[in-house]
C-alpha cells in the first residue's frame, strides 16, 4: 500500500458515573435480571446525570483520545461527531465539542447514521485524509439515548445507555500496511418502522420515543452484517479467517454471537463490552475499541474489522490493519 492511509493514533472513551443495574430497572418496569441477561447480555448501562450533554460526553472522550495521540488539540484540523441524540437540532454538536476543546480552525460536523454512525464516520473521515482534506481528524461517537427511551416499555428501555468512544485518525505518507483497508457502507430506507424514533422537528415538533421490533431486527441484523463483512473483503488479498479481532456493535449479545457463528469466525475473537453499558449506538463501536486497546488485546499489526447496524436500517463495516 503506497500513498496517504489513514492511521488510528490514538484512542479515548468516557462513560458517566451513574451505573444503573438491571436490579434498579426490575423497579422501573416489569422485568428481571434473568430476563435481561438471557435476552440480551446487559447487565448494567450508564446514565448521563442531568444536565450532563451528549457534547459533555464528546468532549471528554476526545481529550483522552487527543491525549493518547500525544498531540495537542491545536493540531486537531476536523472534527466528526456521529450522535442520533445531539444536544440541541442545530447548530451540530460538533462545533461545541470543537469549541470545548478550545480548537478554532479547520472545520466541524455531525453524521447521522444511528448506531452504524461511527462505521459511516469512519469511512467519511478515511476519505477526507486520502483526499488531503484533513491531516488530523477527531472522530467522535457519543450518544445519551436515555433521552429518548420511553421508561414504561420494557422492550427498549432496558437495552440503552450512554457514553461516548473517539479516535485520533492521521494521514501518513508511504510505503506501509498500516491504516484502513475498505469500507462498505449500506442503507435500506424501507425497513424504517422496525427500529425509529416517533418524533422530530419537521413531523411532532418533539423529540419523540425509541421504537422497536426487536424480534425482525435481529433477524435483519445478523444477516446484513454477515453480508456486509464478506463484502468488505471484497478487492482484498484478505479474507475473514485473517482477522485477529472483531469490534462490533455493541447492540445484543445474541446478535454478536449470532453473527460470528455465520462468518465461521471464534466467538474468542470478538470484543463483547455490551455487558457493561449496553447499547450506546454510535458510540459503542469506539467504546469498545478503547477497551481492546487499553488492555493488550489489539495489538500494532492486528487485522481489526469494525461493523455495525442501526436504524434505518443503516450498516457496514470497515476493516482497519492496527
Amino acid at each position: 500500500m503506497s500513498g496517504i492511509r489513514t492511521i488510528v493514533a490514538g484512542v479515548g472513551a468516557y462513560l458517566p458515573e451513574r451505573i444503573v443495574t438491571n436490579a434498579e430497572m426490575a423497579k422501573l418496569v416489569d422485568t428481571s435480571d434473568d430476563w435481561i441477561v438471557e435476552r440480551t447480555g446487559i447487565t448494567q448501562r450508564h446514565i448521563a446525570a442531568d444536565g450532563e450533554y451528549t457534547s459533555d460526553l464528546a468532549i471528554a472522550a476526545g481529550r483522552r483520545a487527543i491525549a493518547d495521540a500525544g498531540i495537542d488539540a491545536s493540531e486537531v484540523d476536523m472534527i466528526i461527531v456521529a450522535t442520533a441524540t445531539p444536544d440541541e437540532t442545530f447548530p451540530a454538536t460538533a462545533v461545541k465539542v470543537q469549541a470545548g476543546l478550545g480548537i478554532t480552525k479547520g472545520a466541524a460536523f455531525d453524521i447521522q447514521a444511528v448506531c452504524s454512525g461511527f462505521v459511516y464516520g469512519l469511512s467519511v473521515a478515511d476519505n477526507l485524509i486520502r483526499g488531503g482534506m484533513s491531516k488530523t481528524l477527531l472522530l467522535i461517537g457519543a450518544e445519551t439515548f436515555s433521552r429518548i427511551l420511553d421508561w414504561e416499555d420494557r422492550t427498549t428501555c432496558v437495552l440503552f445507555g450512554d457514553g461516548a468512544g473517539a479516535v485520533v485518525l492521521k494521514g501518513e505518507q508511504g510505503p506501509g500496511n498500516r491504516g484502513i483497508i475498505a469500507s462498505k457502507l449500506r442503507s435500506d430506507g424501507t425497513k424504517h418502522d422496525l427500529l425509529y424514533v416517533d418524533g422530530g422537528p419537521s413531523t411532532t415538533q418533539t423529540t419523540g420515543k425509541l421504537r422497536m421490533r426487536g424480534k425482525d431486527v435481529f433477524k435483519h441484523a445478523v444477516n446484513n452484517l454477515s453480508d456486509i463483512v464478506q463484502e468488505v473483503f471484497d478487492g482484498t488479498d484478505l479474507s475473514p479467517s485473517d482477522i485477529d479481532w472483531i469490534v462490533p456493535h455493541q447492540a445484543n449479545r445474541r446478535i454478536l454471537d449470532a453473527t460470528a457463528k455465520k462468518l465461521g469466525v471464534d466467538p474468542a475473537k470478538v470484543v463483547v463490552t455490551v455487558q457493561d453499558h449496553g447499547n450506546t449506538s454510535a458510540a459503542s463501536v469506539p467504546l469498545a475499541l478503547e477497551r481492546a486497546v487499553r488492555d493488550g488485546r489489539i495489538k500494532r499489526g492486528d487485522l481489526v474489522l469494525l461493523e455495525a447496524m442501526g436504524g434505518g436500517f443503516t450498516w457496514g463495516a470497515s476493516l482497519v490493519r492496527w
